[in-house]
């Protein structure tokens, strides 16, 4: 069986300056790699370029050691890649029957400066090359600033619909460049998270009170992001925007001291791009009469990760972890499996529990690593710091 074979998941990260993206994933893998984190779980988290990876650990080590914040990038657009690696069960009773053998998560940091100010030239240029390196994302986090809704008490609606409106004009701007003759894309970020960044200077404020906040005060604007996101795709149904919520911190910051240790959110943040995708396309491709190629897009990584999940049997697994396109686009996969699938897209509670016990039991650790990644989802919508669509 060939080695290293991945699945990708994208996350696409948007923000204005200073709402903390390049603290965020610098606090993200840094934690990933410390000595406790590793003896935790059973994956290991390796960046793909070594020498990000030591810039990002750097950064940690200064916030951690020297309550020193990672300087803001302006105009500066970074892609990041991590693979997510189950490690090696003693007998490797998992390698034959998995579909794959790790998940990359490419993370790509959009500058906020882009959506706030116009642009001429090689800088426009840049923007849209910058942002057609996204497409393939699944899932895209809007940070909304802590601190500036802080700076706005009281009148927090002046800065939510600032920002949203920044963001769906500088798409409309962008739009004819992007959508060359007219066609619209197939491959498009379709779950669209709302993230408080810096929510620990808010630490009343729970994931519910965030998205009451939101829905009060800028419904317009972001029925608004809603409509412009939904000209840039085809089957525009399959798409969710402002419906999920998380809070996130990349710690407790105090004079002369950031207590890295003290993040919330951060670990939700594999579980996110891997398993959300997972559970809103097949509630999507379900619903599809239109097999085309949304449906196939939408299909294609529901499968694989619904044989590493363990409900469909040898020959779907099989068929899983070869190139199902054909399969996909003659609708075969979902026509036989789809039950199936949706079953574990939707598995939670103590169904949820059990089979993450006899996949440790198994040292099944692909397996245990994706069904604690549901999880952990659960767990923090119980704690309410991370809010599902039901839809």
């Amino acid at each position: 069986m060939a080695k290293n074979r991945k699945i990708e998941q994208q996350i696409a990260v948007f923000g204005e300056s200073g709402s903390g993206k390049t603290v965020l994933v610098s606090s993200f893998y840094g934690a990933t790699q410390q000595q406790a984190y590793k003896a935790e779980h059973p994956y290991e988290v390796v960046a793909d370029k070594q020498s990000q990876g030591r810039s990002l650990y750097q950064a940690y080590l200064g916030m951690r050691g020297s309550a020193t914040v990672p300087l803001t990038t302006r105009f500066d657009s970074e892609t990041y890649a991590f693979t997510v690696r189950a490690k090696d069960s003693p007998q490797g009773n998992d390698e034959k029957r998995r579909p794959f053998d790790a998940v990359q998560i490419v993370w790509h940091d959009y500058p906020g400066e882009w959506f706030a100010q116009d642009l001429e030239g090689p800088e426009a240029d840049a923007r849209v090359a910058t942002f057609r390196r996204l497409l393939r994302s699944d899932v895209a986090l809007l940070l909304v600033d802590g601190e500036r809704l802080v700076d706005n008490a009281g009148e927090e609606e002046r800065y939510l619909k600032s920002l949203l409106a920044n963001v769906s004009n500088g798409l409309r701007l962008m739009r004819d460049d992007l959508l060359a003759g007219g066609k619209k894309f197939v491959e498009f970020p379709r779950i669209w998270v709302l993230a408080l960044s810096k929510c620990d200077l808010l630490p009343d404020m729970s994931v519910i009170d965030f998205r009451d906040l939101v829905i009060d005060k800028a419904t317009h604007e972001l029925n608004e992001l809603e409509s412009t996101l939904a000209s840039f795709i085809e089957a525009p149904e399959a798409l969710s925007v402002g419906e999920d919520f998380i809070l996130l911190s990349s710690g407790k910051f105090e004079p002369g001291k950031i207590e890295v240790t003290e993040r919330v959110g951060l670990d939700l943040i594999l579980p996110l791009a891997a398993m959300l995708p997972f559970d809103r396309h097949v509630k999507w491709a379900k619903g599809m009469t239109d097999r085309g190629k949304v449906y196939e897009h939408l299909v294609a990584g529901g499968v694989s990760m619904a044989a590493a999940l363990g409900g469909l049997g040898s020959l779907a697994t099989k068929l899983a972890g070869k190139d199902n396109k054909l399969l996909t686009s003659l609708g075969l996969i979902l026509t036989h499996f789809g039950s199936a699938i949706e079953d574990l897209a939707k598995m939670g509670g103590d169904k949820l529990t059990a089979a993450n016990r006899d996949a440790v039991s198994k040292h099944e650790n692909l397996r245990s690593t994706l069904t604690g990644f549901q999880l952990k989802l659960d767990e923090a919508e119980a704690d309410e710091v991370f809010l599902r669509s039901s839809r």
